[in-house]
């Protein structure tokens, strides 16, 4: 960091930047793929696939499905679509 000028002021708040501030920063098309990617950083969805809804689910269900890890709502729709095809009328 050297002699630059912290970001942040002595309450932790974000200090008014500067047009020589923003020469430090970094585009994010250099961040890591597995970086830009928890950022969201992606195209426009050409289609949309998947419907926003709310859902209430017990706490073991969604605890376990967090456990695993990045995608686990992914994850989740393809159980519950495993589930559909299983139980098909």
């Amino acid at each position: 960091m050297g002699n630059r000028k912290s970001l942040t002021n002595e309450d932790g708040e974000v200090r008014e930047l500067k047009a020589k501030d923003f020469l430090h920063f970094k585009p994010v098309s250099s961040l890591p793929e597995s970086l830009a990617h928890k950022l969201g950083v992606r195209g426009q969805q050409k289609a949309p696939t998947k419907e926003r809804i709310t859902i209430r689910l017990s706490h073991d269900v969604v605890n376990t499905f967090r456990s695993t890890g990045s995608g686990w709502q992914t994850r989740m729709d393809e159980v519950l679509k495993e589930w559909v095809d299983a139980h098909a009328p």
